[in-house]
């Protein structure tokens, strides 16, 4: 069985191809496109479909689309409504409706040899239950599904048994909380349905004090619903321009939100562990990207475990999509990694690296040399393997940095031309996170926060935020061995078990997907050193 999931309709365009109930590839239409969530989610950019991340699926499990058994769209216009009749201020909707119904032949059409009939739409928050429920290693699990907006809900609340899905709850709009999220951060003057994350971050340097009167429009209620709509931001902080300067009152308006965000997902959650009993739950949905609610709900221990899907926004939909569609054939298996996107050969890199007429250097072991660089106080640009389906640099498309200085969080913050309050990650070996960070572990998708622990913070200052917390990636030795000796070797050397990680893009671009890609932000960035495969290029030698 041979499924190709197409993600389309409002962002992060993305396609996954899932053989045999296995995952192979998945990618996001950005990395190829190189226009950041590859577009717009407008309606008028609705028909757009991930072409390129579609062929390179198909190209590199040496398929054509007629080889398809099934292509599954993750959105359903049978099950939509219009706009209006849902409440949302959207009067261009009936064409995002139009391109839905039309995506058979869209598809057909962009992909040549495909039969339109072999498209099949899938309810966008299943798909995004079954990226979730069906992907990760639980097993039997409840799932809940929290985003901006589906046909004519927000949410959904299930359980997964043997691989089928029972809808136990769903929150029809216009009450989103991802919306919600969304409103906010454009009253922050960020970008909507992009910058959602930079409010997170604020919001560490915020005190909740208008919490509990924005609670009163953003609430749980009870019975798996809730109540999101109505908030007036003006009453708590003026309208932030974009690119001007922030106030007490924005830091303070973003930790009230946050605050409200996670009370009411905490609520949901009650509810449907009440509902099913389940020991484990799986998450997925934009929203489920808040390491910080994550985290939460982690830490309140209604379920003995918690998984968060990597590629948690509606790319993931894409994979979840096509995994509903293998699962009524038969058992699916859960993806082991994130790494499912394109990758090259020594060779191909090495051809590549004279064709730039760079200097390079083949160490015994890049893992070594890149330690070693490090401990020395150099930034490195890592571009390893295959690259990461979502939006977290996981070790395979990373810029690292020493964390024992603490200038090093503003060195890289200017080296992206990112905020000044935005953090940067550490990355562990996962058989040492506990005597550092205490939370959700293993945590090798860097979707949850951990306190550092005191005798460690003034050891690792560039990855503790504000608060003490830390964003985590834990490196499984046995899956990621060159990371793992790279931390190993960088620990000898300086003492610290730890290296800072943090995407290897610059601000408003898309992560580093190509070789080429790698070699332009390493010309453009005050970056020291470029690991590309098992080779260097030193900057003091490329651009003398």
């Amino acid at each position: 069985m041979r499924v190709l999931g197409i993600n389309a309709l409002f962002h992060d365009p993305s396609a996954a191809l899932v053989i045999d109930g296995r995952t192979v590839a998945a990618a996001e239409e950005e990395r190829f496109s190189r226009r950041k969530h590859g577009k717009r989610p407008v309606p008028f950019s609705a028909w757009e479909l991930p072409e390129l991340a579609a062929r390179w699926c198909l190209r590199s499990a040496g398929l054509t689309p007629a080889d398809l058994d099934a292509v599954a769209y993750s959105y359903d216009p049978a099950l939509a409504e219009p706009a209006q009749q849902l409440g949302l201020d959207d009067p261009f909707d009936h064409l995002r409706q139009e391109y839905a119904r039309r995506a058979p032949e869209f598809l057909a059409g962009a992909l040549p040899g495909l039969d339109p009939a072999k498209v099949r739409f899938v309810a966008h928050h299943v798909a995004h239950a079954a990226s979730a429920g069906l992907a990760s290693p639980l097993g039997d699990c409840a799932v809940l599904v929290l985003d901006g907006r589906g046909e004519c809900a927000s949410q959904l609340a299930g359980n997964y048994t043997g691989g089928r899905l029972d809808v136990l709850g769903t929150q029809r709009l216009p009450q989103s909380l991802g919306l919600f999220y969304e409103d906010l951060t454009d009253h922050l003057g960020f970008l909507r349905s992009s910058d959602e994350f930079k409010v997170m971050a604020l919001a560490s340097y915020g005190t909740p004090r208008f919490a509990d009167r924005i609670a009163e429009q953003v609430h749980g209620l009870g019975d798996g619903g809730f109540r999101s709509s109505g908030v007036e931001w003006e009453r708590f902080a003026p309208r932030r321009e974009p690119g001007g300067p922030y106030t007490e009152a924005h830091a303070d308006l973003a930790a009230s939100a946050q605050r409200c965000l996670e009370e009411t997902v905490l609520d949901i959650a009650r509810w449907l562990h009440g509902r099913t009993g389940a020991p484990r739950l799986a998450l997925a949905g934009g929203v489920a990207l808040n390491c910080v609610a994550n985290t939460r709900l982690h830490r309140e221990g209604l379920f003995d475990d918690v998984w968060v899907q990597p590629a948690a926004g509606d790319a993931g939909t894409a994979l979840g999509a096509a995994l509903h569609l293998a699962a009524e054939q038969g058992p699916v298996r859960p993806m082991d990694t994130a790494a499912l996107g394109r990758g090259w050969s020594d060779e191909e890199l090495r051809r590549m690296l004279e064709a730039a007429a760079l200097p390079y250097e083949e160490p015994e072991d890049v893992a070594v040399a890149v330690a070693e660089e490090l401990a020395q106080d150099g930034v490195v640009a890592w571009f390893q393997g295959r690259s990461e389906f979502g939006p977290r640099a996981l070790g395979h498309r990373s810029l690292l940095a020493h964390p024992g200085r603490a200038e090093n969080l503003e060195r890289l913050n200017a080296v992206k031309g990112r905020e000044e309050f935005r953090p940067v990650a550490p990355m562990v070996l996962a058989e040492r996170a506990a005597e550092l960070f205490d939370g959700p572990l293993p945590s090798p998708y860097m979707l949850f926060v951990h306190d550092v622990a005191e005798a460690w913070r003034s050891r690792i200052p560039a990855v503790v935020h504000v608060d003490g917390t830390a964003r985590i990636q834990t490196v499984d030795s046995a899956a990621e061995p060159l990371v793992a000796r790279m931390l190993t070797a960088f620990e000898r050397r300086t003492g610290l078990p730890v290296v800072v990680n943090t995407s290897l893009n610059t601000a408003g671009r898309p992560m580093v997907d190509h070789p080429r890609e790698a070699l332009e932000c390493f010309g453009s960035a005050p970056v020291d050193l470029l690991a590309i495969g098992p080779f260097l290029v030193r900057r003091s030698k490329a651009f003398t």
